[in-house]
Protein backbone atom coordinates (compact mmCIF):
# COMPACT_ATOMS: atom_id res chain seq x y z
CA UNK A 1 0.00 0.00 0.00
CA UNK A 2 1.52 3.09 -1.35
CA UNK A 3 1.08 6.11 1.03
CA UNK A 4 -0.85 9.51 -0.16
CA UNK A 5 1.39 11.44 -2.96
CA UNK A 6 0.49 14.85 -3.85
CA UNK A 7 3.02 14.84 -6.63
CA UNK A 8 3.22 12.08 -9.04
CA UNK A 9 6.17 9.94 -9.10
CA UNK A 10 8.42 10.66 -12.42
CA UNK A 11 7.27 14.36 -12.71
CA UNK A 12 9.42 16.51 -14.51
CA UNK A 13 8.24 20.15 -14.32
CA UNK A 14 9.98 22.56 -16.56
CA UNK A 15 11.69 25.04 -13.56
CA UNK A 16 15.17 25.82 -14.66
CA UNK A 17 13.89 26.73 -18.59
CA UNK A 18 11.21 28.87 -16.72
CA UNK A 19 14.07 30.79 -14.54
CA UNK A 20 13.18 34.04 -16.28
CA UNK A 21 9.75 34.40 -15.82
CA UNK A 22 10.47 34.01 -12.09
CA UNK A 23 13.58 36.18 -12.17
CA UNK A 24 10.88 38.48 -13.22
CA UNK A 25 7.77 37.88 -11.05
CA UNK A 26 10.79 38.37 -7.87
CA UNK A 27 11.67 41.26 -9.02
CA UNK A 28 8.91 42.88 -9.52
CA UNK A 29 7.43 41.65 -5.84
CA UNK A 30 10.98 42.86 -4.53
CA UNK A 31 9.96 46.25 -6.35
CA UNK A 32 6.62 46.44 -4.86
CA UNK A 33 7.34 45.52 -1.86
CA UNK A 34 10.31 48.25 -1.21
CA UNK A 35 7.92 50.74 -2.58
CA UNK A 36 4.88 49.88 -0.51
CA UNK A 37 7.41 49.89 2.44
CA UNK A 38 8.88 53.52 1.64
CA UNK A 39 5.13 54.84 0.57
CA UNK A 40 2.70 53.15 3.36
CA UNK A 41 5.88 52.46 6.05
CA UNK A 42 4.74 49.55 8.84
CA UNK A 43 1.99 49.72 11.36
CA UNK A 44 4.82 49.27 13.98
CA UNK A 45 3.34 48.04 17.44
CA UNK A 46 3.70 49.18 20.68
CA UNK A 47 6.99 47.07 21.02
CA UNK A 48 8.40 49.54 18.43
CA UNK A 49 6.08 52.38 18.52
CA UNK A 50 5.83 52.49 22.52
CA UNK A 51 2.75 53.92 23.90
CA UNK A 52 0.09 52.12 26.15
CA UNK A 53 -1.08 48.64 26.27
CA UNK A 54 -4.28 47.76 28.26
CA UNK A 55 -5.91 44.26 28.83
CA UNK A 56 -9.41 44.27 29.58
CA UNK A 57 -12.32 42.05 30.35
CA UNK A 58 -15.84 42.69 30.54
CA UNK A 59 -18.96 40.78 31.99
CA UNK A 60 -20.54 40.17 29.08
CA UNK A 61 -19.35 40.65 25.26
CA UNK A 62 -17.69 43.70 24.74
CA UNK A 63 -19.44 46.60 23.00
CA UNK A 64 -16.16 47.80 21.16
CA UNK A 65 -18.21 50.68 19.25
CA UNK A 66 -19.52 52.12 22.89
CA UNK A 67 -16.18 51.88 24.11
CA UNK A 68 -14.22 53.15 21.30
CA UNK A 69 -16.46 56.45 21.27
CA UNK A 70 -15.91 56.39 25.11
CA UNK A 71 -12.03 56.24 24.80
CA UNK A 72 -11.62 58.51 21.60
CA UNK A 73 -13.78 61.21 23.40
CA UNK A 74 -10.88 61.57 26.25
CA UNK A 75 -8.53 63.16 23.48
CA UNK A 76 -5.47 60.83 24.38
CA UNK A 77 -4.09 61.08 20.58
CA UNK A 78 -5.04 57.54 18.77
CA UNK A 79 -6.91 54.83 20.27
CA UNK A 80 -6.95 51.64 18.88
CA UNK A 81 -9.37 48.44 19.93
CA UNK A 82 -9.70 44.79 19.55
CA UNK A 83 -11.31 41.78 20.30
CA UNK A 84 -8.99 39.44 22.18
CA UNK A 85 -9.88 36.23 21.80
CA UNK A 86 -13.23 35.53 23.86
CA UNK A 87 -15.92 37.60 23.00
CA UNK A 88 -15.51 39.41 26.76
CA UNK A 89 -11.31 40.16 25.99
CA UNK A 90 -10.43 43.43 24.80
CA UNK A 91 -6.52 44.81 23.90
CA UNK A 92 -6.65 48.68 23.65
CA UNK A 93 -3.48 50.63 22.87
CA UNK A 94 -3.17 54.04 23.26
CA UNK A 95 -0.27 56.35 21.77
CA UNK A 96 2.64 57.33 23.83
CA UNK A 97 1.25 60.73 25.86
CA UNK A 98 3.91 63.43 26.03
CA UNK A 99 5.35 63.75 29.39
CA UNK A 100 6.96 61.34 31.60
CA UNK A 101 5.75 58.22 33.21
CA UNK A 102 3.03 60.76 35.26
CA UNK A 103 1.79 61.58 32.10
CA UNK A 104 1.24 58.07 30.84
CA UNK A 105 -0.18 56.82 34.46
CA UNK A 106 -2.67 59.72 33.94
CA UNK A 107 -3.64 58.76 30.75
CA UNK A 108 -4.52 55.28 32.05
CA UNK A 109 -6.55 56.69 35.16
CA UNK A 110 -8.51 58.10 32.59
CA UNK A 111 -9.27 55.54 30.81
CA UNK A 112 -10.28 53.49 33.77
CA UNK A 113 -12.81 56.29 34.50
CA UNK A 114 -14.47 56.29 31.27
CA UNK A 115 -15.15 52.53 31.10
CA UNK A 116 -15.99 53.05 34.63
CA UNK A 117 -15.40 49.94 37.34
CA UNK A 118 -17.43 46.79 35.91
CA UNK A 119 -14.01 45.97 33.45
CA UNK A 120 -11.90 44.31 34.68
CA UNK A 121 -8.27 45.75 33.60
CA UNK A 122 -5.95 42.10 33.23
CA UNK A 123 -2.75 44.04 32.36
CA UNK A 124 -1.22 47.27 31.58
CA UNK A 125 2.02 47.84 30.01
CA UNK A 126 4.17 50.93 28.89
CA UNK A 127 6.70 50.68 26.02
CA UNK A 128 9.21 53.80 26.32
CA UNK A 129 10.56 55.62 22.70
CA UNK A 130 14.10 54.66 23.85
CA UNK A 131 13.39 50.79 24.50
CA UNK A 132 11.01 50.51 21.46
CA UNK A 133 13.56 51.86 19.28
CA UNK A 134 16.57 49.43 21.03
CA UNK A 135 13.89 46.63 20.55
CA UNK A 136 13.56 47.36 16.63
CA UNK A 137 17.63 47.86 16.39
CA UNK A 138 17.88 44.50 18.12
CA UNK A 139 14.75 42.62 15.60
CA UNK A 140 16.49 44.34 12.62
CA UNK A 141 19.83 42.61 14.22
CA UNK A 142 18.30 39.22 14.88
CA UNK A 143 17.87 39.21 11.09
CA UNK A 144 20.47 40.36 9.85
CA UNK A 145 22.56 38.11 12.12
CA UNK A 146 20.72 34.87 11.02
CA UNK A 147 20.91 35.41 7.38
CA UNK A 148 24.80 35.94 8.07
CA UNK A 149 25.02 32.29 9.98
CA UNK A 150 23.06 30.98 7.10
CA UNK A 151 25.40 32.45 4.88
CA UNK A 152 28.39 30.95 6.62
CA UNK A 153 26.48 27.58 7.22
CA UNK A 154 25.87 27.11 3.73
CA UNK A 155 29.24 28.05 2.53
CA UNK A 156 30.79 25.42 4.72
CA UNK A 157 28.48 22.66 4.04
CA UNK A 158 28.46 23.01 0.29
CA UNK A 159 30.28 25.80 -1.57
CA UNK A 160 29.76 29.61 -1.73
CA UNK A 161 27.95 29.57 -4.96
CA UNK A 162 25.04 27.58 -2.65
CA UNK A 163 25.63 29.95 0.24
CA UNK A 164 25.04 32.85 -2.19
CA UNK A 165 21.86 31.51 -3.35
CA UNK A 166 20.46 30.80 -0.46
CA UNK A 167 20.82 34.56 0.91
CA UNK A 168 19.59 35.68 -2.34
CA UNK A 169 16.56 33.60 -1.40
CA UNK A 170 16.60 34.65 1.84
CA UNK A 171 16.72 37.75 1.56
CA UNK A 172 13.80 37.27 -1.47
CA UNK A 173 11.34 36.36 1.30
CA UNK A 174 12.21 38.44 4.49
CA UNK A 175 11.75 41.98 1.86
CA UNK A 176 8.35 40.49 0.42
CA UNK A 177 7.51 39.89 3.91
CA UNK A 178 7.66 42.98 5.31
CA UNK A 179 5.54 44.51 2.25
CA UNK A 180 3.13 42.48 2.81
CA UNK A 181 2.64 43.48 5.90
CA UNK A 182 2.77 47.48 4.58
CA UNK A 183 0.01 46.31 2.34
CA UNK A 184 -2.09 44.77 4.42
CA UNK A 185 -1.69 47.21 7.58
CA UNK A 186 -1.55 44.11 9.48
CA UNK A 187 0.55 45.20 13.19
CA UNK A 188 4.29 44.91 12.75
CA UNK A 189 5.54 43.87 16.09
CA UNK A 190 8.58 41.70 18.02
CA UNK A 191 6.50 38.04 17.31
CA UNK A 192 6.54 39.30 13.31
CA UNK A 193 10.18 39.22 13.81
CA UNK A 194 9.95 35.93 15.44
CA UNK A 195 7.85 34.79 12.45
CA UNK A 196 10.69 36.47 9.88
CA UNK A 197 13.18 34.26 11.73
CA UNK A 198 11.43 31.20 11.57
CA UNK A 199 10.63 31.82 7.67
CA UNK A 200 14.19 32.28 7.51
CA UNK A 201 14.64 28.75 9.28
CA UNK A 202 11.98 27.03 7.31
CA UNK A 203 13.13 28.02 3.67
CA UNK A 204 16.40 27.57 4.32
CA UNK A 205 15.76 23.45 5.41
CA UNK A 206 13.92 23.65 1.51
CA UNK A 207 16.76 25.05 -0.12
CA UNK A 208 19.03 22.73 1.85
CA UNK A 209 17.04 19.46 1.08
CA UNK A 210 17.47 20.48 -2.73
CA UNK A 211 20.89 21.91 -2.87
CA UNK A 212 22.25 18.01 -1.42
CA UNK A 213 20.26 16.63 -4.47
CA UNK A 214 22.21 19.36 -6.51
CA UNK A 215 25.50 18.20 -5.45
CA UNK A 216 24.72 14.12 -5.34
CA UNK A 217 23.69 14.74 -8.97
CA UNK A 218 27.00 16.66 -9.39
CA UNK A 219 28.95 14.15 -8.52
CA UNK A 220 26.83 11.37 -10.51
CA UNK A 221 26.44 13.08 -13.42
CA UNK A 222 29.88 14.63 -14.24
CA UNK A 223 28.84 15.20 -17.95
CA UNK A 224 24.66 16.04 -17.48
CA UNK A 225 24.43 19.94 -18.88
CA UNK A 226 23.79 21.77 -15.86
CA UNK A 227 20.36 23.14 -16.99
CA UNK A 228 19.02 19.43 -16.98
CA UNK A 229 20.93 18.73 -13.85
CA UNK A 230 19.28 21.25 -11.68
CA UNK A 231 15.91 21.03 -13.15
CA UNK A 232 15.79 17.00 -12.73
CA UNK A 233 17.13 17.82 -8.90
CA UNK A 234 14.44 19.77 -8.36
CA UNK A 235 11.79 17.45 -9.74
CA UNK A 236 13.04 14.67 -7.31
CA UNK A 237 13.01 16.50 -4.49
CA UNK A 238 9.86 18.41 -5.33
CA UNK A 239 7.14 15.75 -3.90
CA UNK A 240 9.07 16.01 -0.36
CA UNK A 241 8.88 20.15 -0.23
CA UNK A 242 5.01 19.97 -1.66
CA UNK A 243 4.27 17.37 1.47
CA UNK A 244 6.23 19.33 3.80
CA UNK A 245 4.92 22.70 3.21
CA UNK A 246 0.82 21.47 2.72
CA UNK A 247 1.05 19.67 6.09
CA UNK A 248 2.71 22.82 7.51
CA UNK A 249 0.02 25.63 6.17
CA UNK A 250 -2.96 22.72 7.45
CA UNK A 251 -1.70 23.93 11.27
CA UNK A 252 -0.71 27.44 10.37
CA UNK A 253 -4.30 27.58 8.94
CA UNK A 254 -5.42 26.49 11.41
CA UNK A 255 -4.23 28.81 13.70
CA UNK A 256 -4.96 31.44 11.71
CA UNK A 257 -8.66 30.53 11.71
CA UNK A 258 -9.07 29.66 15.34
CA UNK A 259 -5.94 30.84 17.26
CA UNK A 260 -7.69 34.02 18.33
CA UNK A 261 -6.40 37.73 17.39
CA UNK A 262 -3.56 37.51 19.78
CA UNK A 263 -1.28 35.14 16.94
CA UNK A 264 -3.52 36.05 13.86
CA UNK A 265 -0.67 38.46 12.55
CA UNK A 266 1.99 36.36 13.43
CA UNK A 267 0.14 33.06 12.05
CA UNK A 268 -0.46 35.13 8.67
CA UNK A 269 3.32 35.83 8.47
CA UNK A 270 4.50 32.30 8.77
CA UNK A 271 1.61 31.33 6.23
CA UNK A 272 3.03 33.60 3.94
CA UNK A 273 6.11 32.52 4.73
CA UNK A 274 5.64 29.11 3.81
CA UNK A 275 4.58 29.76 0.65
CA UNK A 276 7.30 32.52 -0.54
CA UNK A 277 9.92 30.04 1.07
CA UNK A 278 9.03 26.91 -0.92
CA UNK A 279 8.61 29.21 -4.06
CA UNK A 280 11.95 30.89 -3.52
CA UNK A 281 14.06 27.66 -2.75
CA UNK A 282 12.64 25.79 -5.46
CA UNK A 283 12.72 29.21 -8.38
CA UNK A 284 15.62 31.24 -6.61
CA UNK A 285 17.40 29.59 -5.14
CA UNK A 286 18.48 26.52 -7.18
CA UNK A 287 18.18 28.69 -10.82
CA UNK A 288 20.82 31.05 -9.34
CA UNK A 289 23.61 28.74 -9.37
CA UNK A 290 23.26 28.79 -13.17
CA UNK A 291 24.77 31.70 -13.34
CA UNK A 292 27.54 31.26 -9.76
CA UNK A 293 28.91 29.02 -11.49
CA UNK A 294 29.20 26.47 -9.31
CA UNK A 295 32.81 24.90 -9.01
CA UNK A 296 32.31 20.48 -10.64
CA UNK A 297 35.74 20.22 -10.04
CA UNK A 298 35.69 21.12 -6.10
CA UNK A 299 32.51 19.11 -5.64
CA UNK A 300 34.78 15.59 -7.75
CA UNK A 301 37.88 16.22 -5.27
CA UNK A 302 35.72 16.38 -2.56
CA UNK A 303 34.60 13.22 -3.68
CA UNK A 304 38.01 11.60 -4.47
CA UNK A 305 38.96 12.30 -0.75
CA UNK A 306 35.84 10.83 0.55
CA UNK A 307 36.73 7.32 -1.52
CA UNK A 308 40.82 7.90 -0.18
CA UNK A 309 39.30 8.41 3.50
CA UNK A 310 37.30 5.24 3.04
CA UNK A 311 39.60 2.79 1.48
CA UNK A 312 42.01 3.98 4.46
CA UNK A 313 39.14 2.85 7.40
CA UNK A 314 40.21 0.01 8.89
Amino acid sequence: MRGLQLIPAGVNVSFIPKRIIFFGFSVALIIASIGLFMAKGLNFGIDFQGGILIEVRTEKAANISDMRGKLGALGLGEVALQEFGAPTDVLIRIQRQEGDEAAQQAAVEKVKAALGEKVNYRRTEFVGPKVSEELFLDGVLAVGLAILAILVYIWFRFEWQFGMGAVVALTHDVISTIGIFALMGFEFNLSTVAAILTIAGYSINDTVVVYDRVRENLRKYKKMPLTELLNNSINQTLSRTVMTSVTTLLALLALYLLGGAVIRDFSFAMIWGVVIGTYSSICLAVPLLLYLHVNRSGLMIDEKGEEAAAEQAP
